[in-house]
């Protein structure tokens, strides 16, 4: 395994995206640490943007002639360093990638792993994708999401008046009912009067054991608590999504059947019901963090979005 990065070291270089094209020595010990080859990307560059009350940690990558952009929002306690799968199929598929660390994660600023409400992410998801216009990433720009990252994707598509740039929307074990929750809304009605946060438990969402154990012992930028005012966050956006109105758009939904995270019986129906013919991939066999999944299940899937996005 690479030597840690210094995440203070790497944030305090961290300057305006458009303003940065290069990458500096705590950028490249970074992307060292999460796998990712100096050579992936023909340039690529990482910096920050001012979203709300927000400084949002920014990375773009390019291939030598991009013909699409995808847009990456990564999944609740995660970080773009994780998302090295993916990041790398979309630039074999001659896309350009945006992607950033949610508000509480990895390198952006605020409390970890909370939000005082999901509008909080559909500002800085607007936000980047303004910055995909300053940057002039080619069109279409396709969406990428998963589990929380979908959430923040369907509220977009449903809720916030789509730009005429999107194109397709991939959906990763989308969240909207997480498993279990009448209880878990049950417990943060009694817990927020007493507790801000609880420590977190660790959950064996993919198949691929050494991503397991790389997130639970090895990984710098992991939250270690589940914060009361996420879950109270979440209990405001669920019926209001619910509630949403029906999209015409379809979009491309891969979903395990082993997922113990999300209750996807109960999102699939809500999804069916708010979006036009949207097409379901479904992997038996597979967990929850679908982005990190074993080899051979994350082909499979990466072969049917290919299909439809070549």
């Amino acid at each position: 395994m690479p030597q840690p990065f210094q995440p203070k070291s790497l944030l305090a270089s961290l300057r305006p995206l458009a303003a940065d094209m290069s990458l500096s020595p705590a950028a490249r010990a970074y992307r060292r640490f999460y796998g990712f080859s100096d050579d992936l990307a023909a340039r690529s560059c990482l910096g920050s943007l001012q979203a709300g009350d927000y400084q949002i940690a920014v990375q773009a990558w390019w291939p030598q002639a991009p013909r699409a952009t995808l847009v990456l929002v990564h999944g609740y306690y995660d970080h773009v360093g994780l998302y090295r799968h993916i990041i790398e199929w979309a630039l074999g598929m001659g896309f350009a990638v945006l992607a950033f660390d949610l508000p509480g994660h990895g390198l952006s600023s605020g409390a970890r792993a909370s939000i005082g409400a999901f509008a909080d992410y559909q500002t800085v998801l607007r936000t980047v994708l303004a910055e995909a216009a300053v940057l002039e990433l080619p069109q279409p720009w396709h969406l990428c999401g998963q589990s929380t990252g979908g959430a923040i994707l369907i509220d977009y598509l449903l809720l916030g008046e789509p730009l005429a740039q999107i194109g397709e929307t991939i959906l990763f074990a989308p969240l909207v009912r997480p498993r279990a929750w009448g209880w878990s809304r049950l417990s943060y009605q009694v817990m927020k009067h007493f507790v801000q946060e609880i420590p977190r438990r660790f959950s064996v969402n993919s198949s691929d054991a050494a991503f397991i154990d790389f997130v639970q012992h090895h990984d710098p930028l992991q939250p270690r608590s589940l914060p009361t005012a996420w879950v109270g966050a979440l209990s405001q956006w669920v019926p209001r999504i619910e509630a949403a109105p029906r999209s015409k758009r379809s979009p491309l939904i891969v979903q395990g059947g082993a997922d113990m995270t999300v209750d996807w019986r109960h999102n699939l129906k809500v999804l069916r019901s708010k979006f036009a013919a949207p097409e379901i991939f479904m992997l038996e066999t597979a967990g929850h963090h679908l982005a990190n999944e074993a080899p051979a299940l994350r082909q499979r899937y990466l072969d049917f979005l290919s299909q439809r996005l070549g």
